[in-house]
Parts: structure tokens; C-alpha cells; sequence
């Protein structure tokens, strides 16, 4: 199981490490990946996501700024995170609702709505920088759930829920707001 970690990670590496010296300078914002297992033995599969995650505040002002509606337009794509396009990674296929995603790399983005579903869009254009959002490469777009969080956060973050039937969430968290999409491992 190490060694499939291993390889994943070193995917991850090689497709960041493939932009541009230039754009891999003007980083302003920490990276993180996270992962999770899901399934049982020998049906294992490892999802993992490498994004940046940027801070409310301005990097260059201090200033605090106003995040859904504001640095992130209703109604437009929009990169999710900071700096190169996340990356999610998958050893096996997930279902996200109707949706089969497959087995391979895939950059994520959201289409945020105030009114209606904002959207987590999955495409198939890995390895670039998060801006210019490349729309017409969408393998499929799912909708969000929205929540309310009890404290706001400060900075972007996303996380990987393994619930008990074996199933997974997609939690993406910034300000007070919680976007989720639940999802499976494809049988």
C-alpha cells in the first residue's frame, strides 16, 4: 500500500513540477495534499487532492477580503485554491452522484452560484496554472451541497471524509461556508 501512495505522490510531483520555473516562483500561498483509503482489502483505492490554499486576507494588503461573491465571483469558473490547478488523483473510478469519474489525474475547479447549485467542475487539462480557467476540457460537472459553519476559516481548506459505509465527502471550506459532495468507489 506504501508503494501506491509512493507512486501517486510522485505523479503529483511530476505534473506540478512540469510548469514553467517562472509560475512555480510566484507561489503566494502554502500547498497541502491531502488523501484517504476507501474500500477493503484487496480493494483499496487511494484519492488524493494537491491544492493551494490562500488566505482571506490579501497577501499583499493585509487587508481582510469578502470570499464568495467577492475573490470569488457568482456565476463564473473559478480556479479552487491558489497557484497551479488542483489536483485531484484517483487509483479507481468515483461516482459522484450519476456521475462516473474514471480512474486517472483531474483538475478541479468550482462554478459558484448565489442563487442556485455552485458546481464542483472535473477536468480533463491537468497540469497548468489555476488561471485561465479551462472550461472546455469539463469531463462533468456535480452540484454542491451548501452549509453553514460555526466559525469561519480563515483559509482555504479541503478535506476528505471517510463516512462508515465506506462512502466519501468532499468538503470544501473557506469564510463561513461549507461546499460537500458525497461519492463512491465505483463496484
Amino acid at each position: 500500500m506504501k508503494k501506491i501512495a509512493s507512486l501517486v505522490l510522485a505523479f503529483a510531483a511530476l505534473v506540478v513540477g512540469s510548469l514553467p520555473l517562472a509560475a512555480q516562483q510566484k507561489r503566494t500561498s502554502p500547498h497541502e495534499s491531502i488523501y484517504t483509503r476507501y474500500g477493503t482489502r484487496p480493494n483499496v483505492t487511494l484519492v488524493s487532492i494537491t491544492y493551494g490554499r490562500p488566505f482571506s486576507k490579501d497577501p499583499k494588503t493585509g487587508e481582510l477580503r469578502k470570499i464568495w461573491g467577492g475573490l470569488v465571483a457568482w456565476g463564473k469558473a473559478d480556479r479552487l485554491g491558489a497557484d497551479e490547478a488542483t489536483l485531484l488523483l484517483t487509483q479507481k473510478a468515483l461516482v459522484f452522484g450519476e456521475t462516473t469519474v474514471p480512474a486517472g489525474a483531474y483538475t478541479l475547479y468550482l462554478v459558484p452560484s448565489e442563487t442556485g447549485a455552485t458546481q464542483l467542475a472535473i477536468s480533463t487539462n491537468i497540469g497548468k496554472w489555476g488561471v485561465p480557467v479551462d472550461e472546455k476540457n469539463d469531463l462533468a460537472r456535480v452540484p454542491l451541497t451548501k452549509g453553514a459553519l460555526e466559525t469561519s476559516v480563515d483559509q482555504l481548506t479541503l478535506a476528505l471524509d471517510k463516512n462508515p459505509d465506506d462512502t466519501g465527502t468532499l468538503k470544501i471550506m473557506w469564510e463561513k461556508t461549507v461546499y460537500s459532495v458525497g461519492f463512491s468507489v465505483k463496484k
